[in-house]
């Protein structure tokens, strides 16, 4: 059975890489552009549209505000390309805004800022799938009548393609994603050339309808709140703008200058598509709104129901090439595909800062571990599942879930700035050369204004998006937080009770052994030394430590510090290219056996016990895996040393009390404790 799953594995993700081939996955700018940026590149697909959506609300006369609204989004996408382009030279480990804001503002600020980014990546993947499913649907019946289960697959099959690894989910995404941006290209280079030079007269699909307005003649406080929601609804342009800064260790060398260099080519490919489709879409006199069904007016009759809302890329690419033309139609399967793609960009984001939040204990420490492939895969299959969970509870309804965008990735935006500013400020105040510091104080005013710019747009967004809900993602924030807060709470606890003094556990381990034996060791704690102990007592006639060589940092520490202590076991340490702890282990007991087959095996595991059921899970999961393959083994014996943390007494009681009141006579006598008497 366990042969047929690993031959299903190999064919469904490729064969295991080594961990001497990490270099190899690394990305050179062609390939890492529409990995990082494939979100903020196919957002041009809707944020246009989002922003004249809203402004029909007062009627088609508010979109001559369009171009003043664009301009603004085109400034604030400049301000955060060049914050960012600060960030990645300043900080390329690949913590991204994690990393800035914890060091400079505190672990709680950045436990706000992680919580953030998980939403946000989440509802990335949700957003693109279902809006490239909207787009799937218009042409496809099969999709409309099946968009949650159509939706579902697709993220399924992004999440298998890029458990296959970084570098081949990157090559198999980067065509489309040109494709999509040379059609884009195109389509408004044809398309000023028609307006400027030919003189043509290009018009919409809707260009001869009418849009009623809901609340006509705004002004004042109620024309600006409502300039600001569009403002804010084009804003998604930005999404994904801050992975490109997660994923500096992905780059090839030089990491922070072709990550920057990449930031900057983002930024002025995705200001150009955008600013083009919306000069577009007023010049071809596009028409949108929330309500089609009752605010699009043809032939002065409301559009109905049956009416379908084609996207303002789709309208634009009709005025200029002809509805139903080739390049019409190319565009418009690279847009669908593109849109699906664009979850790519969480699926390079949220594993890597999962693993980041693993290593310092705010998440499961299964997140930390690479995969077969090389990539965070454990991470990869947490995204696919909570972002499946979100679109399956909103109906894969691609308007609902866009309101709950941007929320989070502003709250990032703006920490993350702030954060920046103190860094130069610290900078500055230890550096003397005059030509660094004016480097540094121009660094400064660019993350200042960043911060500025970007906390306003945040207040603008809650304001706007709040009732609209915006307050699912804070709810979810809320809940990331409380989630690292208690995970971080957790192992912080474990540490301590199983820390070492410097001279405990000696008298433990003087006990003479004559009992063959095999002590598996992660790391030098209590549960260890009791291992070591008890096995003595067993009377080993070979005893031996033995521990897998994962991390190579890890594995000279743990030697170091077991010489350090004087444990008079040999320790043994074994090679794992791919990262594996069963198998190596498992592989070794059997070469032990076939040397001596007339011996028996003794494994000892140490392992934890925890009185809460969530505590199992961030524990156990290899000793877990091991006993199961172990147990098969014949001729092999597996002894599981527990040690019980604080939290076990906790379960013990709550045994013991359904013991005494489920015991024979517990119903005659009463509750345990009870002062009655009963007479025969």
């Amino acid at each position: 059975m366990s042969k047929l799953t690993d031959v299903s594995k190999r064919i469904l993700i490729g064969s295991a890489l080594r961990s001497d081939r990490l270099t190899e996955t690394l990305l050179p700018k062609r390939i890492a552009l529409p990995v990082f940026a494939s979100d903020p590149l196919s957002s041009v697909a809707y944020a246009p549209g989002e922003v004249l959506m809203v402004l029909s609300i007062a009627g088609f006369s508010a979109y001559h505000y369009g171009p003043w609204i664009t301009l603004a989004i085109v400034v604030l996408m400049f301000t955060v390309v060049a914050s960012y382009r600060q960030n990645v030279h300043a900080y390329p480990s690949g913590g991204g805004d994690y990393e800035v804001v914890t060091v400079n503002l505190g672990p709680r600020a950045g436990r706000t800022v992680a919580s953030a980014l998980l939403v946000d990546y989440v509802l990335t993947v949700a957003v693109s799938v279902t809006a490239g499913v909207d787009n799937l649907s218009s042409a496809v019946p099969f999709v409309a009548e099946n968009k949650v289960g159509v939706a579902l697959a697709i993220i399924a099959l992004l999440t298998m393609m890029n458990l296959r690894g970084v570098r081949e989910s990157g090559t198999i995404f980067a065509i489309p994603t040109y494709v999509f941006v040379a059609g884009v290209l195109i389509m408004i280079a044809w398309g000023a050339f028609r307006w400027f030079v030919l003189d043509d007269t290009m018009r919409a699909p809707s260009a001869d309808y009418q849009v009623l307005a809901e609340q006509s003649d705004l002004a004042g406080f109620a024309l600006l709140f409502l300039l600001l929601r569009a403002f804010s609804s084009g804003c998604a342009a930005l999404t994904g703008v801050e992975a490109i800064s997660n994923g500096v260790p992905a780059f090839r060398r030089p990491k922070s200058r072709n990550a920057a260099t990449t930031l900057a080519l983002m930024g002025g490919l995705a200001v150009t598509m955008f600013c083009g489709i919306i000069a577009l879409a007023l010049a071809t006199n596009v028409k949108m709104s929330e309500t089609p069904a009752r605010d699009i007016l043809i032939d002065g009759v409301p559009a109905g129901p049956d009416y379908h809302q084609d996207p303002v890329i789709a309208q634009v690419s009709a005025a200029v090439f002809g509805d139903g033309s080739p390049p019409f139609l190319l565009l418009a399967a690279a847009t669908a595909l593109v849109l699906f793609l664009a979850a790519n960009t969480a699926y390079n984001g949220f594993p890597v800062l999962g693993s980041i939040l693993a290593q310092d204990r705010l998440m499961p420490r299964q997140l930390h571990t690479r995969g077969d492939r090389l990539a965070f895969s454990n991470g990869i299959v947490l995204l696919a599942v909570a972002a499946g969970a979100l679109v399956y509870a909103y109906d894969a309804d691609s308007t609902r879930l866009i309101q709950l965008y941007i929320v989070g990735v502003f709250v990032s935006f703006t920490f993350s700035q702030v954060g920046m500013v103190r860094h130069w400020n610290r900078r500055l105040a230890d550096e003397a050369d005059p030509a660094a510091r004016r480097r540094m104080m121009r660094s400064r005013a660019i993350n200042a204004f960043g911060a500025f710019f970007t906390g306003l747009v945040l207040v603008v967004v809650l304001v706007t998006k709040f009732g609209h809900g915006a307050w699912v993602a804070l709810l979810g924030m809320a809940f990331f937080y409380a989630l690292m807060t208690g995970i971080r709470r957790h192992y912080d606890q474990v540490a301590e009770e199983l820390a070492l003094a410097e001279d405990e556990g000696r008298d433990e381990m003087t006990r003479p052994s004559r009992v063959h034996s095999i002590v598996l060791v992660s790391k030098i704690h209590k549960p260890t030394l009791r291992a070591i102990a008890y096995a003595k007592l067993v009377r080993s006639d070979v005893l031996e430590a033995l521990s897998v060589n994962v991390d190579p940092e890890e594995t000279r520490a743990l030697r170091a510090e077991w010489n350090r202590r004087g444990i008079d076991v040999p320790l043994k340490t074994l090679d794992s290219p791919y990262r594996e702890v069963t198998r190596p282990v498992v592989e070794y007991v059997k070469s032990l056996r076939r040397s001596s087959p007339r011996d028996v095996i003794s494994v000892y595991i140490p392992e934890y016990v925890v009185g809460r059921w969530y505590e199992q899970l961030l524990h156990n999961q290899s000793a877990l895996r091991l006993k199961g393959r172990l147990l098969f083994t014949p001729g092999v014996m597996v002894t599981s040393v527990p040690y019980q943390l604080e939290s076990s007494e906790r379960a013990r009681l709550r045994a013991r009390r359904r013991a005494e009141w489920s015991a024979p006579g517990a119903v005659r006598r009463g509750p345990v404790g009870s002062t009655d008497r009963h007479e025969p």
